[in-house]
């Protein structure tokens, strides 16, 4: 799998997601390799996009379409300024993987001291989180760049996702969450409280 992260600044809200519309019913029959979206508008009138496809390569060829091309060109209309692109690889599924279903997703991008290890503790004993946070549906974990990473989790509700962060971790599992948070470096989370999910 190939994930592609757009982000940026909105000019127009109410273009955006009626580009996204358009996509939904005109663009995505005919993509090449595509695998689902998951987007949304975020606070300060940021957006961002995580396209997902089969692999880059495909993903290559499908922004190669003229319809894709046009496609772009209409929504970017709705941007302010240039947005930032990450094409991210080595995509790894935990616990349920992405889910249309949720009702809050947060996308985590940030630079990791040991972007191997990160993802190590992250994928220990995944059934024990799910135990202590059920609210998570699961996510998608990818890299790119030297020490780039892009998590992006998936919850039932907003609500139920801050009540699980405002927990305390049951005692075994606190020196796994601290070294996490130690590993995760300098991160940015984005949460999209309306998340748009569509899939092929």
């Amino acid at each position: 799998m190939f994930i592609q992260v757009i982000r940026g600044k909105l000019a127009d809200e109410a273009g955006f997601r009626k580009t996204i519309d358009r996509f939904d019913t005109e663009v995505k029959p005919g993509a090449i390799g595509y695998l689902g979206t998951t987007a949304g508008v975020l606070d300060g009138g940021g957006f961002v996009i995580c396209a997902r496809f089969e692999s880059e390569d495909l993903a290559m060829q499908n922004s190669d379409r003229p319809e894709q091309g046009a496609f772009f060109a209409e929504a970017s209309k709705n941007f302010d300024g240039e947005p930032t692109f990450y094409n991210v690889t080595d995509i790894e599924p935990w616990l349920a993987g992405g889910s249309d279903d949720a009702g809050f997703v947060q996308v985590m991008i940030g630079h990791s001291p040991d972007r191997d290890a990160l993802r190590k503790v992250a994928m220990e004993d995944t059934e024990q989180l799910q135990q202590a946070r059920p609210e998570i549906i699961g996510g998608l974990s990818g890299n790119f760049g030297d020490d780039g990473f892009v998590n992006i989790a998936y919850f039932t509700s907003e609500a139920a996702a801050r009540e699980g962060e405002a927990s305390e971790p049951p005692a075994d599992m606190k020196d796994r969450v601290d070294e996490f948070q130690r590993l995760m470096g300098n991160v940015e989370f984005l949460d999209i409280h309306e998340p748009i999910l569509l899939s092929k």
